[in-house]
């Protein structure tokens, strides 16, 4: 069942801030308050092996123009058509925040030592792998795990694995090829394969065992346009090396009441009509004994994005872990679930070691907001949702009875952020695109309209990663914030003593804050805590003075957050095709990308991080030099995004 209580609580605020560098720290004092209770069952259901898999190995391709560059374009002789936009990552938030207004001074904190940093995948890998036969992406969304010595990176839609020097164990490999499909496009026959995304990873200790996620939506081959089925792929290693070999589940989440799921009429292409649903911005997480998997679920083929709620769903990590041939998940639909209003980005918590909260039968917790639209939100608010599964030990029973409760604590203000300027320097494919005769070779003709360096996204509201460590909740999220008194983009941040009362789950926030910089934004936060408390939390930093940087600062229970760090600075701006107006729908319109989140992983007394980052820059003129595009072999035509891996010590 699903219960809700709604809390309310007395703030008292000493706030501790620096003219470059703003935090915000709270100490909340619970109160008891009225609650309302909503309750749904959890419905369960068998899936099946879909066999075994492992890194491939392929030469990648050229790096020389290819079309067709993006899905649904076709003709080798025409340029790019418009991006179509991305169905994955939905948002309805398109208006930022005002703003919390925080500036000051602040004493610096201990800090992480920085051990080492590599760049990780980037744009030209994703392009290129599988001899070429992919398409070009954005953003990357950042997976991260790390134990035994490995570490896994997976991102949109490749991956790979590392030593803890940096050194590459394994080849670039596509996701399409890792999870037993066609290639993402074949550059011989035409034909395209399913469409792989978000991915996300986590390797238990415990189990000793690597585990992938990945939303996989069935296209036609001819046309790629979408058939409806869509599933979240589990990929579970076999043994503690992540190189080595993998068992696949497949978990259909369409929820039209085909292939065993239930229908939750999400809303069809033309008004009152329903069609299948889509799961979303998948994101993982684990307790002593199960596995989950939460998703947003929207109307796949609604044409105003129809929101539905967000999905949770939870498997026996041991059954997942072991390879069974048939697995059990129980899903629970938040509809209704936070006081009459559906739950979104419900993510849920991964912690350090095996320091799991074994209460109450055992016990996963979750973190959720509610200023956007999904959520009925208005674009600010000052709810934190804690959510909360108990009995998770049943999920190794044959019969799992699970009960999931939520709280609504109230916390500081956050608010939709604005999107994130970068500094000024060379943006040779928007530069390219005003240059006629280049942007007739790139595109086929001229592009209409003048293109600028531009903004890129800065996420909305919903909850980033989220930790359970040393009996705290640790999550963060993107906010407006006003520094210095200018609106820009910024992080805040929250540690919850969880409870429960006879209502289900309770709690309070023992610390809270704002991160903030002058003339800079900072997203896509990632809080990592260790098994012995120390914590990091990882962010993109961008703005005026700054090319998009991965940075981080150390966070604790005690002091909050400490000063911010670059780990490795951007060396130019964003530069990618979501970022200029010939490639929108309807053209004259985009839609940056960046994110859409990012890692922090915790590795015994030392943490790793992984961020979006911009991790190379040349000239319009190196950029037109033959092999066209590719500025000596450090990006593509179309875009420059790269990821950055580093090792803290705490």
């Amino acid at each position: 069942m699903i219960q809700n209580k709604k809390r309310a609580l007395l703030l008292g605020a000493s706030s501790l801030v620096m003219i470059m560098t703003i935090m915000a720290t709270f100490f909340v004092v619970q109160a008891r308050g009225a609650h309302a209770v909503a309750r749904s069952t959890g419905v369960t259901r068998e899936i099946s092996s879909a066999g075994t898999s492992s890194f491939a190995s392929a030469p990648a391709g050229t790096g020389v123009l290819q079309r067709p560059e993006f899905a649904g374009q076709s003709g080798s002789n025409s340029g790019p058509a418009p991006f179509k936009g991305s169905i994955v990552n939905r948002s309805h938030s398109h208006r930022a925040g005002k703003g919390e207004s925080v500036n000051g001074d602040k004493t610096a904190q201990s800090n992480p030592e920085l051990i080492t940093s590599f760049d990780g995948l980037n744009h030209r890998n994703q392009r290129l792998a599988n001899g070429g036969n992919q398409f070009s992406l954005e953003p990357p969304d950042q997976g991260l795990c790390v134990g035994n010595g490995f570490v896994m990176e997976v991102i949109n839609d490749v991956l790979r694995v590392y030593d803890t020097s940096g050194n590459p164990l394994t080849g670039v490999t596509d996701l399409n090829t890792f999870f037993g499909y066609a290639a993402q496009f074949n550059r011989t026959t035409g034909l395209q394969g399913p469409f792989v995304t978000d991915p996300s990873c986590y390797f238990d200790k415990p189990t000793q065992r690597w585990f992938m996620d990945v939303l996989t939506l069935e296209v036609d081959p001819v046309s790629g346009n979408f058939l409806g089925p869509n599933h979240l792929d589990l990929a579970v290693s076999q043994t503690a090396n992540p190189s080595g070999l993998f068992n696949i589940y497949r978990l259909p989440v369409q929820d039209d009441g085909t292939l065993g799921t239930p229908d939750h009429k999400c809303d069809g292409p033309t008004p009152g009509s329903t069609g299948p649903c889509l799961g979303d911005y998948p994101h993982i997480g684990a307790d002593a004994n199960g596995f989950y998997v939460t998703t947003n679920e929207y109307g796949l083929f609604a044409p105003g994005l129809g929101f539905h709620a967000a999905q949770i769903y939870a498997f026996s990590k041991s059954a997942l872990a072991s390879g069974e041939a048939s697995v059990a998940v129980t899903q629970f639909d938040t509809i209704g679930a936070v006081n009459g209003n559906p739950g979104f980005t419900v993510w849920p918590a991964t912690t350090p070691g095996d320091q799991y909260a074994d209460n109450r039968d055992g016990t996963e917790y979750f973190l959720s907001s509610d200023a956007a639209a999904e959520a009925n939100g208005t674009g600010i608010s000052s709810d934190l949702i804690v959510w909360a599964f108990t009995n998770t030990q049943s999920l190794n029973t044959a019969h799992p009875d699970l009960s999931l409760s939520n709280t609504v604590l109230t916390v500081n203000p956050y608010a939709i952020p604005p999107q994130s300027n970068q500094k000024a320097g060379d943006f040779p494919l928007g530069q390219c695109l005003n240059h006629k005769p280049c942007s007739t070779f790139l595109i086929g003709a001229r592009d209409p309209f003048h293109e600028v360096e531009s903004p890129l996204d800065s996420n909305d509201t919903r909850m980033q990663q989220v930790v359970y460590a040393n009996g705290e909740i640790w999550g963060a999220l993107d906010t407006a914030l006003t520094v210095n008194g200018k609106l820009q983009a910024g992080i805040e941040w929250f540690i919850v003593n969880p409870s429960f009362s006879s209502a289900g789950v309770a709690g309070n926030v023992a610390k809270q804050g704002f991160l903030g910089r002058a003339d800079t934004n900072l997203t896509y936060p990632a809080i990592g805590v260790s098994e012995s408390g120390g914590g990091v939390m990882a962010f993109t930093l961008l703005g005026t003075n700054d090319y998009p940087s991965a940075a981080y600062a150390s966070i604790d229970a005690v002091v909050g957050v400490g000063d911010i760090h670059i780990a490795a600075a951007g060396v130019g701006p964003g530069d990618g095709f979501t970022d200029y107006k010939v490639f929108g729908i309807p053209p004259g319109t985009t839609r940056p990308r960046w994110g859409d989140y990012g890692a922090a992983v915790p590795d015994g007394n030392s943490m790793w991080i992984a961020s979006e980052y911009i991790g190379q820059t040349c000239t319009l003129a190196q950029y037109e030099s033959a092999p066209f595009g590719s500025c000596g072999g450090t990006r593509t035509a179309l875009a420059n995004w790269d990821t950055r891996i580093s090792h803290l010590s705490l």
